[in-house]
């Protein structure tokens, strides 16, 4: 069956500026325009944007679901399965905030007593699971499982003070990565730098030492998304910087 871009976009909620868009950026074109050169789609470009759709639900860039869908090795079905899979690890984590605010509510009628750390469980299980999918083989492959196991479980032991307390560190830290250059190392805010970087760290690694310590800033350099997360945080290329007062504070 065919449609027009009117016909496409009711038929799944979108705009037809929309698919517009996505046509412009190579990312869904239609099948063909017709005489009078309107756009018209057929049952695979109805599958190829039931897919980006999938992968938006997800919060996918459009940057992204292109790269996906557009490499080589690009299949319909795994990427379904795939979906699929992820789609349930967050209907997983709606479920646990979903109890947590069912038991929060029950504490203020005084029906139950939560603890601290029951407060924070499912929140903390979240940012694990986010960690695991974005970097948990590298930062297996590089530290072990045992390592990496001994860090979750602290972490889940973190109260709520020291939950806010890590997000103070981390905020001193980028903010005094934006005062200094490769030239002020032997500053005072380079030395902050690594202070809060190390007192960060040590909140979750079961054991610091300086030679994991230059392994993780290692990683940071050689892999382009902590690289963004570290940059898009501070609001301008700091990996580097990082890389570099670590080291000369782990001499």
């Amino acid at each position: 069956m065919e449609y027009t871009i009117k016909q496409l976009a009711d038929l799944a909620g979108v705009s037809t500026r929309t698919l517009r868009y996505y046509d412009q950026i190579d990312l869904l074109k239609p099948n063909y325009n017709n005489k009078n050169n309107y756009r018209i789609y057929d049952e695979n470009q109805v599958n190829q944007l039931q897919q980006i759709l999938f992968y938006k639900a997800l919060e996918f860039p459009l940057a992204k679901i292109q790269q996906l869908m557009c490499d080589d090795d690009y299949s319909e079905l795994s990427a379904l399965k795939e979906q699929q899979k992820l789609l349930l690890m967050k209907q997983q984590d709606i479920n646990s905030l979903l109890t947590t605010i069912d038991r929060t509510i029950k504490d203020k009628q005084g029906e139950l007593i939560m603890t601290d750390n029951e407060k924070f469980e499912a929140f903390k299980n979240t940012k694990l699971k986010q960690n695991e999918e974005e970097f948990g083989t590298e930062i297996r492959e590089k530290y072990g499982e045992d390592t990496v196991e001994k860090s979750n479980h602290k972490f889940m032991k973190l109260s709520e003070n020291d939950i806010q307390k890590m997000q103070e560190i981390e905020n001193d830290m980028f903010n005094n990565l934006t005062k200094i250059s490769a030239d002020d190392l032997d500053s005072d805010a380079a030395k902050s730098v690594y202070e809060d970087h190390k007192q960060w760290l040590s909140y979750s690694w079961p054991n610091y030492t300086a030679e994991a310590h230059r392994g993780l800033v290692d990683m940071y350099l050689a892999d382009d998304r902590f690289a963004k997360y570290y940059n898009d945080k501070a609001g301008k290329e700091v990996v580097q910087l990082l890389h570099d007062v670590v080291y000369h504070y782990t001499k």
